[in-house]
């Protein structure tokens, strides 16, 4: 069947490439627009207490401050005096003119302290907005515009520093740092690619088309993705997967495709019949490999987050268009360019080297007289670097997660030096009273502010802000009197009302907002001991009312429970169908479970690298850490399990795909092993090369979440290109025999390969 298939794509090469041409140029127009389709603010398909809380505060409340920037300005004398405090009033007057804004709270409006720096040079005021939540970044532009055109009216408006940050302008410049990375890393990866595929092949022309899979890879699926944002939550993450997997998948399996049609060339068939025997032969093992690494995106597409699932679409299209790229398109341009793929020839002298099987054979040989020795001691290098994931803490990062490169996250950084940062993403608790109980009542205002006294006396929260927290020293007489007046209360704190008391009058809200030396990391834990507090019945006050935390940190803390109960369910489903998969596809019972363990071993040394370098800031200045992260972000673990587990499938696939064909021919395991080995270590080897260049590109990025997946895929291929294919497997297909093939061969022939085998080795 594969023949026939193989033989129609030649036939009808002509077609096939222009289809793919004008595919190609379609995609490429279209792509352009995917990365304004996309989020970065993550979903789950289930209502989470956090989701709960912040829909409820939307919805109940007047005037709820949902939406808010955060306004930095820096100025070399005082703000609040002279020209700084021209350019400070200006700006507030700027903004309270902009229709989507509902109001402005600042020193000028409070003159709280908060709000101004030590020396009262640096000071930051609250822009809260009016505006639906999937409408707030579409105002982050026009309102930094109108904020720099207030400052060009300044003299010396070099030494002022505005910046805007917050929620939606940190989602805004994570999406544009992220769609830079890629395009960055993309022109970089070109060249670097481009030698290592010269370096392999020793021709130019060979090189080159593995660069064109690649591309054409990475822009078709980009396209495709942006027709998925339309119907469903894309993440601005799908582009550097797309970038990361495309190129490196894509080249991947070109890499096989034509270092295969050159071999059957210098068998001496032609190039239509070389082009027919290399589809079925490289071409099986390419939509073998295929297959096991689409299964581990499949499975990210049944998670419950909105970030794993689009990751898991995004590689779905890339790995199926690489595929069939590879399988396709690249056979009928194989057949057409025939022996011209060798050239320059001279190149492909000098360099004959490096793909020369003699090196690989030797070390096939090495092996197989000592697997036990080779066995030993890559089991016990793998083991020594998994025992950091003993240590593994899932959570969110203490550091580095907002890029500081862009205006928002500078915005943080200027807001953490003044021990203020916990103000833009405070932790929310949304309190709804039971019927017939006014929040404002003696009731409701006893069991605040004995949960406000709670909170605060945690060293970990730096402020609470309540209907109980209006005035710093009022106790609860005195509130009961301000507010046994509701009229009067509204004209003098009308904002503050609508943005803490429900129109209903039993639902109120409390602002924790956390100290200053207080990471994120540190904060999920806050999130836990509140709703500990508020569940246990501590506060009698509150019995009866129902308390919903939310906020950036318990939204995330939400998600991490979420997929770590999903987890376990994805690695036995990503375990389960691969290994089915392999078994179908070798006839063998212990191909596939050695597999399946061999991709784990790999799997958990990467992790422990990971916990090593990140967690722990072993070697993280080398990525431009300033310091360990504390936890690593939940995703992270599981997208890496899932895209390595697959990514790991290709080089055995390849090398077991070679080794069977050899042990058909034969029947011997031993000189089938050696075979197999020598003809794919070289290829293997140089797409390592590539996908370690590829991945470890992104280690270098901007976000902090992809340095994780990219430092993390670029040490797994390292890991099982060099360790895993070249020693374990290898030894182990020795030790193992005629039981390789069980029972897919008959015992006859097994026992007949293995005594010519003996003898042979002999």
């Amino acid at each position: 069947m594969l023949d026939s298939l193989g033989r129609t794509l030649v036939r009808w090469r002509w077609v096939i490439i222009a289809a793919w041409a004008v595919i190609g140029l379609f995609a490429a127009s279209y792509a352009e627009k995917t990365v304004g389709r996309l989020e970065i603010r993550g979903a789950a398909d289930v209502m989470t207490e956090a989701r709960l809380a912040d829909s409820l505060l939307t919805n109940r409340f007047q005037g709820p401050v949902s939406e808010f920037f955060a306004v930095t300005l820096q100025a070399p004398e005082r703000v609040t005096e002279g020209v700084p405090g021209k350019l400070l009033d200006s700006l507030i007057a700027v903004a309270k003119a902009k229709p989507w804004v509902r109001s402005v709270v600042s020193y000028r409006s409070t003159h709280d302290s908060t709000f101004l720096a030590r020396d009262g040079r640096t000071t930051f005021f609250l822009v809260a907005l009016n505006v639906q939540h999937d409408s707030v970044g579409t105002v982050v532009v026009p309102m930094r515009q109108a904020f720099a055109g207030v400052l060009r009216r300044f003299p010396d408006r070099e030494a002022y520093s505005v910046l805007v940050t917050g929620r939606a302008p940190l989602d805004l410049d994570i999406r544009g740092v992220s769609a830079e990375d890629a395009h960055r890393n993309e022109r970089k990866l070109v060249p670097i690619t481009l030698v290592v595929l010269v370096l392999a092949f020793g021709a130019l022309v060979a090189a080159l088309l593995p660069i064109v899979v690649g591309v054409m890879a990475i822009t078709i699926a980009l396209a495709l993705v942006g027709v998925m944002a339309l119907y469903t939550s894309m993440s601005v993450f799908s582009l550097n997967i797309v970038s990361m997997i495309g190129l490196g998948v894509g080249i991947d399996y070109s890499l096989l495709v034509v270092t295969r049609f050159r071999e059957e060339l210098s068998q001496g068939l032609r190039p239509s019949e070389a082009a027919v025997r290399t589809f079925a032969t490289a071409g099986q093992a390419v939509m073998t490999s295929g297959m096991t690494v689409v299964v581990g995106f499949a499975a990210l597409v049944f998670t419950p987050l909105s970030e794993t699932r689009s990751v898991g679409l995004a590689g779905l299209a890339v790995v199926a268009v690489a595929v069939l790229l590879s399988t396709t398109l690249l056979p009928a341009l194989l057949s057409l360019l025939g022996r011209s793929i060798d050239r320059p020839r001279w190149l492909a002298q000098r360099l004959a080297w490096y793909h020369r099987p003699k090196i690989w054979e030797k070390w096939a040989r090495t092996l197989s007289r000592h697997p036990y020795r080779a066995l030993g001691i890559a089991s016990a290098t793998i083991g020594v670097l998994t025992v950091p994931v003993f240590f593994l803490h899932i959570g969110l990062p203490s550091r580095n997660w907002w890029p500081t490169e862009t205006e928002a996250g500078a915005g943080v950084a200027t807001l953490e030096r003044m021990g203020v940062s916990g103000y833009i993403m405070p932790v929310r608790l949304v309190i709804e009273f039971p019927e017939g109980v006014e929040a404002t009542s003696a009731i409701g205002l006893r069991a605040l502010k004995h949960l406000s006294d709670t909170l605060r006396a945690d060293p970990r929260v730096g402020d609470v802000k309540s209907l109980v927290d209006l005035t710093p020293g009022t106790g609860i007489l005195e509130y009961s009197l301000l507010y046994s007046e509701p009229d009067s209360v509204r004209i003098k704190y009308p904002d503050f009302l609508d943005a803490y008391l429900a129109r209903d009058g039993r639902t109120t809200l409390i602002d924790v907002i956390l100290a200053d030396t207080t990471s994120l990391t540190t904060a999920m834990k806050v999130v836990r001991d509140i709703r500990t507090i508020v569940g246990s019945g501590s506060v009698r006050q509150l019995r009866g009312a129902t308390v919903r935390v939310g906020g950036y940190v318990a939204t995330s803390y939400d998600f991490q429970e979420l997929l770590l109960a999903r987890f376990p369910l994805l690695v036995a489903m990503i375990l389960g169908v691969t290994a089915l998969m392999l078994a179908l596809v070798f006839k063998s019972v212990l191909v596939p479970i050695k597999a399946v363990v061999m991709n784990s071993l790999s799997v958990a040394a990467t992790f422990g690298l990971i916990v090593l370098v990140f967690q722990h800031g072993i070697g993280g200045a080398l990525f431009g850490l300033d310091g360990p992260t504390s936890a690593i972000y939940v995703i992270v673990p599981v997208v890496v399990f899932a895209v390595v587990f697959g990514l790991s499938m290709d080089y055995e696939v390849f090398l077991l795909s070679r080794i069977k064909e050899a042990y058909d021919r034969t029947g011997q395991n031993t000189l089938a092993t050696r075979e197999g080995l020598s003809a794919t270590a070289s290829v293997i080897t140089s797409a390592a090369l590539i996908m370690i260049a590829v991945f470890g590109m992104f280690a270098f990025a901007r976000t902090l979440i992809m340095q994780f997946v990219g430092f993390g895929l670029a040490v797994a291929v390292l890991l099982d290109a060099t360790v895993i294919r070249m020693v374990l497997v290898p030894s182990l297909m020795q030790i193992a025999g005629k039981w390789n093939w069980w029972p897919g061969v008959r015992e006859g022939r097994m026992e007949k390969g293995a005594a010519r085998s003996e003898e042979r080795v002999e």
